[in-house]
């Protein structure tokens, strides 16, 4: 089954002066249970699919299908509750609040859908440990390693049990050996049935992927397995 699918989408981005074509009618379709990942240089669009596949932005022109429901006919407060049921994210710089703990991090989208205390506690202890971080629960994240703080914003984004996880780039800020640890645990996760779409310029980690799609001045402009 397909959980995303783009017909035809592009993204303007339009100022006064000028306008830049961020997506230039994209076509893509991804299966349920893939590991997908988007690589290409600098301003091919990557972040902007990304964004849009995610419902934090809207296509200028086109049609985005999430498990079949037709996005442009959500409005913003179905948009959230479809983020909030169906995606998780995970991103190069963490975003974790400083002022909390990792548990308490991890919890939060759990609060805000309304999950009894006792639930999203034992829930938040459970994916930590799901990461390899059973021992920190307590820590601030600036009394964590980089890596220690990635593992956490990635049970943060499984709090809500996802069907997608939209990582980007989410090794930029580790050193290759965390990283790969990372990669690893976002690959068991997609073995478990999570849909995983990656967003990327290390080529190393297309060998972690089932697909790598390539994007150029907003176009796919190569679709490849990742052994190829």
């Amino acid at each position: 089954m397909r959980v995303v699918v783009f017909e035809n989408v592009s993204k303007v981005y339009r100022t006064k002066y000028y306008e830049v074509r961020a997506l230039d009618g994209i076509n893509l379709e991804v299966e349920r249970g893939e590991f997908l990942a988007i690589m290409g240089p600098s301003g091919s669009g990557k972040s902007t699919m990304l964004n849009l596949i995610g419902c934090l932005d809207r296509p200028t022109e086109g049609e985005i299908y999430i498990n079949g429901v037709a996005t442009s006919e959500l409005n913003d407060n179905q948009l959230t509750e479809l983020r909030s049921e169906t995606i998780g994210f995970i991103f190069q710089q963490f975003n974790l609040i400083p002022t909390l703990t990792a548990e308490e991090n991890v919890e939060l989208p759990m609060i805000f859908r309304g999950i009894p205390v006792e639930e999203r506690k034992r829930r938040a202890r459970e994916l930590l440990e799901i990461v390899g971080l059973e021992g920190v629960s307590d820590r601030k994240p600036f009394e964590m390693s980089g890596g220690q703080q990635q593992r956490v914003a990635i049970a943060r984004a499984l709090a809500n049990s996802p069907e997608i996880l939209l990582c980007d780039e989410p090794t930029g800020n580790l050193d290759s050996k965390t990283g790969r640890q990372i990669m690893e645990i976002l690959k068991r996760l997609n073995g478990e049935g999570v849909t995983v779409i990656l967003v990327t310029h290390d080529e190393s980690l297309r060998v972690y992927a089932d697909r790598v799609i390539r994007l150029r001045d907003g176009r796919i402009v190569d679709v490849s397995s990742a052994g190829n």
